[in-house]
């Protein structure tokens, strides 16, 4: 599979600049803030973003057959039972979603067995994975449909006047596969990327990193369609299909945390240059985000020491973006203030 991402006009991210420059501040004094607005407006191909933004959390949620390996203090039934807090309101995602003014709809795109619950999006490619340790999480085509629901989504979300995309999991056990994949495409060792995910202690972890060494050397992957297959999580390939779906419309993505960085990764190996097209909304407190998003030169917006998932670190840094377009469009400038530019404008 071969994505074109669509051009970006480097134009509009002079003209972005030129507005904000306007403002009565000193050129640069909101620092990252300023570079946010410019990034939304150079994404999107909007100079002129509608606020407030109209926001989408699609939460994928998905099963493993790792879990049988002991990498979770869960049980797998938690999975399901998350999916009914969710449609009910009561999960960390719906909670920040209400203060960042963001719609969250939920997906089953690998859950084990069958959900019956009024709005659930039903996306299913795969009754949990296999496990990723002894063979293949996913057949090639279940990995190919697990992208293209992602991809479908931004695409509806797009027809729809979204403005910003925000990929959401739920999956007991997914740290695993997710780390097997950052460890695959940025060629880091276990040891550095797995974290304690649901919170195992000493003896899990170890057993984690092991899992996750045995699995990468077990499969070798061909193709990044290949490494989804092997290491699976049809929430991360869904997660990948909304990043691809995302950049394809001009659709903003906040990338939010471990989870959907692996989810990124797949999408940047099939679609080289992704990140011009993304957020990256926060920095996970598992082990491997940070050397990770170090590696790849992301910026968080926010950095709070969570780890939650669920989508829960994108939204929150979906308030920061709020507030950059805000004062984007808002902030008086130096002619309509009668403010006095300095000498930096003057002499720039």
């Amino acid at each position: 599979m071969e994505f074109k991402l669509p051009s970006l006009d480097p134009a509009l991210y002079q003209e972005a600049s030129r507005k904000m420059d306007n403002k009565t501040k000193p050129r640069g004094s909101l620092g990252y803030l300023e570079e946010i607005a410019k990034r939304y407006v150079f994404i999107s191909g909007d100079l002129d973003p509608e606020l407030p933004l109209k926001k989408r959390v699609y939460v994928f949620a998905g099963d493993h057959g790792v879990v049988e390996e002991g990498v979770s203090t869960y049980p797998q039934e938690v999975t399901r039972q998350m999916i009914y807090n969710f449609l009910s309101g009561g999960a960390g995602i719906n909670v920040i979603a209400r203060q960042a003014g963001a719609e969250v709809l939920v997906v089953d795109v690998g859950v084990a067995g069958e959900v019956e619950a009024p709005g659930l999006i039903r996306r299913k490619v795969v009754s949990g994975t296999r496990n990723l340790s002894r063979e293949p999480a996913m057949t090639l085509r279940e990995a190919e449909e697990a992208l293209r629901v992602g991809m479908e989504l931004a695409e509806e979300a797009a027809r729809e006047g979204v403005r910003l995309l925000i990929p959401g999991d739920m999956g007991i056990g997914n740290t695993t596969p997710s780390a097997c994949l950052i460890c695959h495409f940025l060629g880091e060792p276990p040891e550095r990327i797995v974290g304690r995910g649901t919170g195992v202690d000493e003896e899990g972890w170890r057993r984690k990193v092991e899992v996750v060494r045995r699995a990468l050397e077990l499969h070798q992957p061909e193709s990044p369609l290949h490494a989804l297959a092997s290491f699976g999580g049809a929430e991360i390939g869904a997660i990948a299909g909304l990043f691809l779906g995302g950049a394809k419309n001009r659709l903003p993505v906040v990338m939010d945390g471990f989870i959907s960085l692996a989810g990124f990764l797949v999408a940047r190996a099939l679609a080289p240059g992704l990140e011009n097209y993304i957020f990256c909304g926060h920095v996970s407190a598992e082990n491997g985000a940070r050397p990770a998003l170090s590696k790849l030169g992301l910026r968080p917006i926010v950095d709070l020491d969570m780890r939650l998932g669920e989508g829960t670190g994108a939204a929150l840094a979906s308030l920061v973006i709020d507030t950059a377009l805000r004062v984007y469009k808002e902030m008086a400038t130096f002619e309509s203030a009668g403010v006095a530019r300095g000498q930096e404008f003057e002499n720039p």
